[in-house]
């Protein structure tokens, strides 16, 4: 029996997905207006993906704080790395999508900056087809026009996390109030 015969297409591609974290970062805390809201990456990244192999995912993050659980997640799930940058994720994100151009069949960059156009069209002309990944309201319309697809990211691929409050403290001095009870 052959592969017509059964009508079943094997997709061999392999994917690689750059992010720039900052950018991604600020648009789902405009969208959520909560500093505390994340990317679902168990969600997200199978979605980008399809049926299509990881070869690489790097996030690439403006600043020394990083999360140690993000890189110690992203390194177990996806033998990802978490590259911390000087001042903006462009350069750095640039030259590491221009370097997997011939390592890679599809490059995935999550990010809505318009910074991007020009990375776009060149891996492009490499034969690389170019994926968007970004939160709508953010993205810039000649990044999406420019690419090969756009996904976008909505509320389905991120989560808020729950502070806890600490527990109030009387001030000093002060003695709490006896609660009244009220017997029926």
């Amino acid at each position: 029996m052959t592969q017509e015969d059964t009508g079943i297409v094997h997709i061999s591609q392999s994917v690689a997905i750059l992010i720039d974290g900052n950018n991604i970062e600020r648009s789902i805390h405009s969208e959520t207006n909560k500093q505390n809201t994340m990317l679902n990456f168990d969600t997200l990244v199978p979605r980008l993906l399809g049926n299509r192999g990881l070869n690489r995912l790097v996030y690439f993050r403006e600043g020394k704080q990083i999360s140690s659980k993000l890189k110690e997640r992203l390194h177990s799930n996806y033998h990802g790395s978490v590259r911390p940058c000087h001042k903006s994720a462009d350069i750095p994100l640039s030259i590491k999508a221009t370097q997997l151009s011939n390592k890679v069949d599809t490059i995935i960059i999550m990010s809505g900056d318009s910074d991007f156009v020009e990375l776009v069209r060149h891996l492009k002309a490499e034969g690389v087809r170019v994926e968007i990944a970004a939160v709508p309201a953010t993205t810039s319309r000649l990044l999406t026009d420019e690419a090969d697809y756009f996904h976008e990211i909505t509320s389905i691929d991120w989560f808020t996390l729950e502070t806890k409050k600490p527990p109030r403290k009387s001030a000093p001095g002060k003695k709490k109030a006896p609660s009244a009870e009220v017997k029926s």
